[in-house]
């Protein structure tokens, strides 16, 4: 039998985490919801050390994500790629800041714990969003856990720009990194 359907899901904790209520006007707002996402992940033996957050108009989240891939057998299943997927489907379109007309509305942000890695730079190009922040770094990622982000294009951050998404770096980088040695020093599991 083959299956015919995918179902991701996230910690039930990830609700009780996220105030939807609240809007979050600062950069430093947002990555800080993405930090404290990846933590909750790890302090809840849920997933890898990672979290994003997508924003839309008027700073409000769209949708929130952590790394579930070990728990939901998916290596699709990162955090940068849940929060897409689900904001995707909470807003009924492919593209997050554009309707099935065409139409562009935003700005969306996705807020995240840690610089994308290969294949969520690539879900970045296609997502819809306007704005990327990130945490820590590659470099980060790759020094504190045993975790291979992959290769990148040498001028990933100009290729981004080029398709209209602007990006932000190292905000909160040290709070991201605090996350990843916790992470790492505590033998996580690595894919």
């Amino acid at each position: 039998m083959l299956y015919g359907q995918v179902h991701l899901t996230l910690p039930a904790w990830v609700h009780d985490a996220v105030d939807t209520a609240r809007t979050y006007p600062r950069d430093e707002d947002k990555v800080t919801l993405a930090i404290a996402l990846s933590r909750g992940n790890i302090e809840a033996g849920t997933g890898g050390p990672f979290g994003a957050a997508v924003f839309g108009p008027g700073d409000r989240i769209v949708a929130a994500g952590v790394n579930v891939v070990l728990p939901q057998h998916s290596s699709l299943a990162h955090a940068e790629n849940m929060a897409y997927m689900l904001a995707q489907q909470r807003l009924q379109r492919a593209r997050i800041n554009q309707d099935d007309s065409g139409t562009r509305d935003g700005p969306y942000t996705l807020a995240t714990s840690a610089q994308p890695c290969c294949q969520c730079f690539g879900a970045t190009i296609w997502a819809g969003i306007d704005r990327l922040l990130i945490g820590a770094r590659a470099d980060d990622v790759e020094a504190l856990t045993e975790f291979d982000e992959g290769p990148l294009p040498a001028d990933w951050v100009g290729e981004l720009e080029r398709r209209g998404i602007a990006v932000v770096r190292d905000v909160h980088r040290e709070g991201a990194r605090a996350v990843l040695a916790a992470y790492g020093s505590g033998g996580g599991r690595h894919y």
